[in-house]
């Protein structure tokens, strides 16, 4: 049985390909890359797509202590 090679998957940040086995930054390349991307979403550089939502159906949905 031939040996297979480890799996590796590109980094989404720097698309360096990364193993997937044993690498404790995956998706990710390395510990770098992780933290940049953190910091990303951090910054709000990305954004998860949703509706717009009126506050007053968010305090109806989600019911907030009175002070």
């Amino acid at each position: 049985m031939a040996d297979t090679p480890p799996k590796t998957v590109r980094c989404p940040r720097c698309a360096t390909p990364a193993p997937w086995q044993g690498n404790p930054f995956r998706p990710f390349c390395s510990e770098k890359c992780r933290m940049v991307d953190l910091g990303r979403w951090a910054e709000e550089e990305y954004r998860v797509a949703a509706e717009k939502v009126d506050p007053e159906q968010l305090n109806n949905l989600i019911p907030f202590p009175e002070k």
